[in-house]
């Protein structure tokens, strides 16, 4: 089973390109932000605590990100692999993750990183709220802080990746088609 992270700041596309990936590869999509927006909608206990914490534009903590991330591979075993999206957002979920994985016998296979420049972060974001009605993207004080939060939490993922050699930088300021076309090129590459 294949397990590719993609990874990027908020509105680089991440959702995007992995739905494409999905469609490509027959991977299962897995986005964490999904994950915990169907727990808000649900009014469930995680999905209130959730729904604070993401209101201000933080992060969920480690153990309740890496329990759902266990929780949902687990329900798809069959699959030919996943595309992990918003996860992990820190070194020490990817470190959990990793030691999840070796126990099953399986690992990363590679990490796909879309690169955008935080005045592109703004820009879509502030379509996205528009289109989604996502009333988290509509303050520009949680748009900075969850630029701020990225810069300074999740950045350094890049090491780790980059140290096991599974770490690969893709443009993402061209169209959803570019894009996806070097994407596919670096899968199967992977693969």
């Amino acid at each position: 089973m294949k397990h590719f992270i993609i990874f990027g700041p908020p509105g680089a596309g991440k959702g995007t390109q992995a739905k494409l990936m999905v469609e490509k590869y027959n991977f299962k999509h897995l986005s964490t932000g999904d994950l915990l927006r169907a727990e808000i909608k649900a009014g469930t206990e995680l999905g209130r605590k959730a729904k604070v914490l993401i209101d201000d534009g933080n992060f969920v903590p480690d153990e309740i990100v890496l329990g759902m991330v266990k929780s949902e591979i687990e329900r798809y075993p069959d699959v030919s692999g996943f595309i992990l999206d918003g996860f992990p957002r820190t070194t020490t979920q990817a470190f959990a993750f990793d030691a999840h994985l070796e126990g099953l016998g399986m690992f990363v296979n590679g990490v796909i990183s879309i690169i955008i420049s935080d005045a592109t972060v703004i820009d879509r974001i502030h379509h996205r709220a528009l289109i989604e009605d996502r009333k988290d993207d509509m303050r520009e004080d949680v748009i900075q802080n969850r630029i701020s939060t990225y810069h300074a939490k999740t950045e350094p993922l890049i090491d780790y990746y980059k140290r096991q050699g599974k770490y690969h930088e893709i443009d993402g300021e061209g169209t959803i088609e570019a894009i996806f076309a070097k994407i596919s090129l670096l899968i199967d590459r992977l693969s």
